[in-house]
C-alpha cells in the first residue's frame, strides 16, 4: 500500500513515501524480535545441555539423595504387577491342584485322577493373553489422553469387579470368560508401570526401577505358589476359591497410592502442560547438599524434556501406532518387541508351568509346590543380584550372556528328560532352580529396562504396547503347545521340552548379537541421535553424540518452532509466578 503526505504550501500536491522505507523499518523490528527469541532459546538449550551432562555423570549416591521420592512412587505403581504375576502363575499351577481339577476337570480312569483336558489348559492360559492384547492397545490410547495415573486406577477398578467372575465360576467356560476379562486391565499394568518408572527417575536409577517391575512379577508368582502350597492338602471341595479371593487384597491400597502419586512429567510436557510437569518434578526431587534449590533443577529438566519432544515432533508431528512402523521408530519398535519375545520363547514357559512340570517329571504334588516356592525365591534373589551386575557391565552383555547360559541349562534338562533313572527328576528340579536364577539375574529383569529405554519419547507408550503384545502373541502360541508337551494324555515330552526351547534360545542369541544395542549410560536424547544416525547396534556403546546443539536444534525446529518453544516456556513461567 502506498502512503502520501500533503504539502501545506501546495495542498493540491501530495508527496509519495516509498513503501521500501516502511518495509525496512518493519523488517528491522521483526529481526530484533527474532534475536530476542533466539537469545531465550539459547538459554533454554544451554540449560538442557547442562542438565543432560549432569544426569550422565550423576553418581548413584547423589541420585538416591535427589530422587528418593521418584523411586518410592515408581515402586508404588509397579506393585500393581504383583497381581498379574500372582494370577498367571495361579492358573498354570492350578493344573496340579486337586480340588481345582475335581471342580473343572474330568476323571481319567487309567491315571485314577482328575485332570484338566489339554485343550482347556490351552484355552485358560491363552485367554489371558488375548485379553491383555486388547487391553494393551486400549491402555496406550487412553493413557495418552488422560495420563498414566487415571488409566491405572480405572484398570484396578475393573480388576476388582472381574475377580468376582473367577471366584464364583460355576464351570470352566465361566472361568475362561473371567480370565479373558481380567486380561484387559492387566494390559495397562504391563505397559504403564515400566513406562512410568523410566520417566520419573534419572539415568543412574533407571535400571533399578525398571527391573524392579520384574521383582513384582516374581513376587506375585511366589505368593501364589505359597498360597497353593498351604491349601494343596485341604479336603474342602472349594479350597481353590481362597487363592482367587486373596486377589481382592491388592487393588484398594494400590489405587490410593497411585491417586497420591504425581503424573509422569514427560507425559505432562507431551500434552503441553509445562507448569504441571514442573509441579510433578518438584514432588519427585528432594533438596540435599548436592541440590540446595529444587526449582533450578526442575526448570532445567522441563527445558530438556520440552526440547527433546519438540525435536521429535519436528521430525514427525503425529504419534499414532502406525508411526511406530516408520523410519527409525520402526527399528526401535522391532528391537523392543524382539527383546520381549525372546524373554518368552527361551524357556520361561518351564517356570510358568513349573509346578505342573515338576509333577509330571515325577515329584509328589506337595513337593512340586515346595519346589516352585524355592524356585521363585531364587528368582527374587537373581533380580536383586542383577542390580549389582548392572553397575559393572552393560545391558547387552548381561542379556546376551544370560541367553548363552540358558542354552546350556536347557540342553542338560532335555538330556535328563531322556533318562529313565528315577533320580533324574530331582536333577531336573535343581536345574530349573538354576535356570530361574540365571533368567532373573539376566534376561528377565534387563528386558524391562531395555524395552523402556529403546522407544522415542513421543511414541514410548505405544511402542511398549506393541512390544508387549508381541510378547503376548508369543505367549498364545506357548499356551497352545506347552500343555500338549507336558500333559501325559497328549505329547508327554516332559523334561525333553528343554531341547525345544534351547533351539529357540540359540536363534534368539544370534538375533540379539546383531540387533540389540547397548543403552547403558545413554539418555533419551542420546538414543534419539544414535537411532537418527542409523548407528549399528555394536557401535552404540562407543559412539559419542552431541545433544541439544543449538545449530542442530534451530535447523530442526525452524523459526516458528523456536518461537513456539520460547512462548510456551514463558507462558509456563507466568502461570507459575501467579500460583
Amino acid at each position: 500500500m502506498t502512503l502520501f503526505v500533503e504539502n501545506v504550501n501546495e495542498p493540491e500536491k501530495k508527496v509519495n513515501i516509498d513503501e521500501d522505507i516502511v518495509r525496512k523499518n518493519t523488517d528491522d523490528s521483526l529481526q530484533v524480535e527474532m534475536n530476542d527469541y533466539l537469545a531465550k532459546f539459547l538459554d533454554m538449550s544451554n540449560d538442557a545441555k547442562e542438565n543432560e551432562t549432569k544426569e550422565k555423570t550423576m553418581p548413584l549416591s547423589e541420585g538416591i539423595k535427589t530422587f528418593p521420592k521418584a523411586a518410592a512412587w515408581s515402586i508404588v505403581l509397579s506393585t500393581a504387577l504383583v497381581m498379574e504375576g500372582y494370577d498367571t502363575n495361579l492358573i498354570n499351577s492350578f493344573y496340579a491342584f486337586p480340588s481345582f481339577n475335581e471342580k473343572y476337570g474330568e476323571y481319567v480312569e487309567k491315571l485314577d485322577a482328575y485332570l484338566i483336558d489339554a485343550k482347556w489348559q490351552t484355552t485358560l492360559s491363552m485367554c489371558v493373553n488375548v485379553g491383555e492384547i486388547i487391553g494393551l492397545f486400549a491402555a496406550g490410547i487412553i493413557a495418552d489422553k488422560i495420563g498414566y495415573r487415571w488409566t491405572l486406577i480405572g484398570s484396578l477398578v475393573l480388576t476388582t469387579a472381574f475377580i468376582f467372575i473367577v471366584f464364583f465360576a460355576k464351570d470352566i467356560g465361566m472361568l475362561v470368560a473371567g480370565e479373558l476379562l481380567l486380561g484387559l486391565p492387566w494390559g495397562a499394568f504391563q505397559t504403564l508401570t515400566v513406562t512410568y518408572a523410566s520417566e520419573v527417575c534419572p539415568l543412574v536409577l533407571r535400571v533399578y526401577l525398571t527391573t524392579y517391575v520384574n521383582v513384582c512379577w516374581v513376587f506375585g508368582q511366589l505368593i501364589s505358589s505359597g498360597v497353593l502350597r498351604a491349601f494343596v492338602d485341604s479336603t474342602a471341595h472349594d479350597s481353590y476359591r481362597i487363592p482367587f479371593a486373596i486377589q481382592w487384597i491388592w487393588p484398594l491400597p494400590i489405587m490410593v497410592g497411585i491417586f497420591l502419586a504425581p503424573e509422569s512429567p514427560w507425559w505432562c510436557v507431551k500434552k503441553g502442560r509445562l507448569d504441571q510437569a514442573k509441579r510433578s518434578l518438584k514432588r519427585l526431587i528432594s533438596a540435599n547438599e548436592h541440590l540446595p534449590d529444587t526449582e533450578v533443577l526442575a526448570n532445567a529438566m522441563v527445558n530438556k524434556m520440552q526440547l527433546t519432544i519438540e525435536k521429535e515432533y519436528a521430525i514427525s508431528a503425529s504419534a499414532s501406532y502406525w508411526d511406530c512402523f516408520k523410519g527409525s521408530d520402526w527399528r526401535r519398535t522391532r528391537i523392543a518387541a524382539g527383546v520381549w519375545v525372546v524373554q518368552n520363547i527361551t524357556g520361561s514357559a518351564l517356570m510358568g508351568y513349573s509346578t505342573y512340570f515338576y509333577q509330571q517329571a515325577g515329584l509328589a504334588t506337595s513337593m512340586a509346590f515346595t519346589f516352585s516356592i524355592i524356585q521363585y525365591i531364587f528368582g527374587i534373589i537373581g533380580t536383586f543380584g542383577s542390580w549389582f551386575l548392572s553397575r559393572w557391565t552393560g545391558r547387552f552383555n548381561i542379556y546376551f550372556s544370560g541367553l548363552c547360559i540358558q542354552i546350556v541349562i536347557l540342553l542338560v534338562v532335555g538330556g535328563l528328560g531322556c533318562s529313565s533313572d528315577k533320580n533324574a527328576s530331582w536333577g531336573i528340579g535343581a536345574l530349573l532352580w538354576v535356570f530361574t536364577f540365571v533368567y532373573d539375574f539376566t534376561v528377565g529383569p534387563l528386558c524391562y529396562c531395555i524395552v523402556a529405554e529403546i522407544p522415542s519419547v513421543r511414541l514410548r507408550t505405544k511402542t511398549v504396547v506393541i512390544a508387549r503384545n508381541a510378547y503376548n502373541i508369543a505367549g498364545i502360541v506357548i499356551a497352545v503347545i506347552t500343555p500338549h508337551m507336558l500333559n501325559p494324555e497328549s505329547w508327554n515330552w516332559k523334561a525333553k521340552t528343554g531341547f525345544f526351547w534351547a533351539g529357540f534360545a540359540v536363534v534368539s542369541a544370534i538375533w540379539v548379537y546383531f540387533e540389540l544395542p547397548e543403552t547403558k549410560g545413554k539418555t533419551f536424547a542420546d538414543l534419539d541421535a544414535l537411532f537418527d544416525q542409523k548407528t549399528k547396534a555394536r557401535k552404540f556403546k562407543t559412539t559419542e553424540v552431541e545433544t541439544f546443539n543449538v545449530g542442530t536444534m534451530m535447523e530442526a525446529l525452524g523459526e516458528e518452532g523456536i518461537k513456539a518453544a520460547v512462548q510456551h516456556n514463558e507462558n509456563q513461567a507466568d502461570r507459575t509466578e501467579k500460583v
